[in-house]
C-alpha cells in the first residue's frame, strides 16, 4: 500500500454528489481516519447540486466499454447485499425498447454483447422479438403504440432510489465522525500548494479557509469542468424530467413495472411511495456555454456552466422539452396525458468524448485527483466506484481502469460524446429561465 490509511489526510471536493460521497464512504471502509476525511461541498448530503439528488435512477447492466462488466456486475451485488444499499434498490426489471432500423440494430448488438459476456447474463436478460412479447412483460404499454417494437428484458434491472442512497451515506459518514464543510465553507476557490507549486496540499474555499491534507479529491460532478481546467475533456450538460402523481388505484396498476426505455422516447419509472412517477425524453443534452475561467486556464474560454436548480428554483426546462415529455406520455402513459405536471427540472452531468469516466491524478498537481465525467450512467456505481477512487489515491488502482480512466484531452467532441447529435445550447432554448440573475452558476 502506498499510504498509511491511519495517517493520511484527505479531501473530497463535492462530497455530496454520487462519485464525492461513494469516495468517502470508501475511504472509511479502508481503514482511514474519519477525522482525516473532510468532505465539502455548497450544500450538504444530498447535495442539492448533484445529479445523484434525484427521486430515481436506472439500474441495469449495459455494456459500453471494456471496463463496464466489471463495475457493473460489483455494483449489482452490493445494491443486492449491502446493507447500506439493498433498501434503495428496486428490482423491478428493466425494459429496453428500440423502434428505428438503427435502434434496432444498436439493441441487437447490446444484446449480443450481454451474451458474449460470459458473466451469465444470458440468464438474466431475454430478447423480446414480438409486441406479444413486450406486452407479457409490461401490459399496460398499448398495443397500437409498440407497433415493430423489439426489446431486451433484464431481470436484474429495476431502479435506485438516488437521493435516500446517497443520504444514507452521508448518515454514516456523520455517524463515524467525517469532517464536513458546507456553504461557502465547502465551496472551492482553488487549490493550495507546498513550495515547489505543484504539490497539491490542500484547498482554500470562497470564503478563505484553508483546508490541508495529503490528497484531494475534485468529484464535483457537473461542475468540476468550471472549477478547474480539464482541457475540454468533459462537458457540463442538462437533460431534463418532470413528475406526475397518480392516484391510490393508478399506483397500484403500475406497481412493480420495470423501467421502460426507448431511445426515441425516453423513460419512466414505476410509482415512489408517494404515487409519483418521473418520466423523461431522451436526446443528447443542453450545454450552457460561457466566458469562464476555471482554475489552472491561462485566461478566460467557453466553457459550459451548470445553472443551478437550488439557486435558481423557478427555472423549469425549454418548451421544446414540454412536448418532448407530453410525446413520451402520450406512448408511454396515454391515459395520464391530460396529467398536471411538475418538478420540471434539468439535470446536469458532465459527459466526456468516449463516455469513460476521467479518473486519474492531475498531471500537473501531484496529489489532486479528478474524478469526474459520469457521462450520466453513474449512479448505478455509487456502492462501489469510490473503492477505485481510494485505489487510485493508494496506487492500486487496476491497469485497465487506470487507462480507461486516464487524463485524455483531445480524443474527440465531448459536446457530442457518443450521443445521436451534439447538444443544443440553452441559449437557444426559450422557455426555461425564469429570472435574470446572471451572477450565479
Amino acid at each position: 500500500m502506498a499510504t498509511s490509511r491511519g495517517n493520511t489526510k484527505v479531501i473530497v471536493v463535492g462530497g455530496g454528489g454520487t462519485i464525492g460521497s461513494s469516495t468517502a464512504l470508501h475511504l472509511l471502509r479502508s481503514g482511514y481516519t474519519p477525522s482525516n476525511i473532510t468532505v465539502l461541498d455548497i450544500y450538504p448530503i444530498p447535495s442539492a447540486q448533484s445529479a445523484g439528488n434525484d427521486l430515481n435512477k436506472i439500474m441495469g447492466i449495459r455494456l459500453r466499454n471494456k471496463v463496464d462488466l466489471q463495475l457493473s456486475l460489483g455494483a449489482r451485488d452490493m445494491w443486492k447485499h449491502d446493507p447500506l444499499f439493498k433498501n434503495f434498490f428496486h428490482n423491478t426489471g428493466r425494459l429496453d425498447c428500440e423502434s428505428t432500423d438503427d435502434g434496432i440494430k444498436s439493441l441487437r448488438k447490446q444484446y449480443q454483447a450481454l451474451l458474449d459476456a460470459g458473466a451469465g447474463l444470458e440468464k438474466t436478460n431475454e430478447w423480446l422479438e414480438t409486441e406479444e412479447q413486450i406486452l407479457a412483460k409490461m401490459p399496460l404499454l398499448k398495443r397500437e403504440n409498440i407497433q415493430g417494437w423489439k426489446a431486451i428484458f433484464s431481470q436484474d434491472g429495476g431502479w435506485l432510489a438516488a437521493a435516500k442512497a446517497i443520504n444514507s451515506i452521508g448518515i454514516e459518514l456523520k455517524k463515524k465522525g467525517v469532517n464536513f464543510g458546507f456553504g461557502d465553507a465547502g465551496s472551492f476557490k482553488r487549490p493550495l500548494f507546498a513550495s515547489d507549486g505543484t504539490t497539491c496540499i490542500g484547498v482554500e474555499t470562497v470564503n478563505g479557509v484553508r483546508y490541508h491534507a495529503d490528497k484531494v479529491v475534485l468529484a464535483a460532478g457537473a461542475w468540476s469542468p468550471a472549477l478547474v481546467d480539464l482541457e475540454e475533456q468533459c462537458c457540463s450538460k442538462a437533460w431534463v424530467y418532470a413528475h406526475m402523481r397518480l392516484t391510490p388505484e393508478e399506483v397500484a396498476e403500475y406497481k412493480k413495472s420495470p423501467v421502460v426505455y426507448n431511445g426515441d422516447v425516453g423513460f419512466f419509472f414505476e410509482p415512489d411511495e408517494y404515487g409519483v412517477i418521473k418520466v423523461c425524453d431522451e436526446f443528447p443534452g443542453f450545454t450552457r456555454f460561457k466566458r469562464h475561467q476555471p482554475y489552472g486556464a491561462d485566461a478566460p474560454k467557453r466553457v459550459s456552466v451548470p445553472r443551478s436548480h437550488s439557486k435558481h428554483p423557478t427555472d423549469t426546462y425549454p418548451d421544446a422539452s414540454e412536448k418532448s415529455i407530453r410525446r413520451a406520455i402520450e406512448i408511454y402513459l396515454p391515459r395520464f396525458k391530460n396529467k398536471e405536471l411538475f418538478n420540471r427540472a434539468l439535470c446536469w452531468c458532465a459527459d466526456t468524448a468516449d463516455a469513460a469516466l476521467l479518473v486519474c491524478e492531475h498531471p500537473m498537481w501531484k496529489n489532486f485527483i479528478v474524478a469526474s465525467g459520469d457521462s450520466g450512467h453513474t449512479f448505478k456505481l455509487l456502492p462501489n466506484i469510490g473503492k477505485h477512487v481510494v485505489e487510485l489515491i493508494e496506487g492500486t488502482l487496476a491497469d485497465d481502469l487506470a487507462h480507461a480512466w486516464r487524463w485524455r484531452p483531445g480524443i474527440g467532441d465531448p459536446v457530442k460524446s457518443r450521443r445521436a447529435a451534439r447538444a443544443k445550447d440553452l441559449a437557444d432554448m426559450p422557455g426555461w429561465k425564469h429570472d435574470s440573475d446572471e451572477a450565479k452558476l
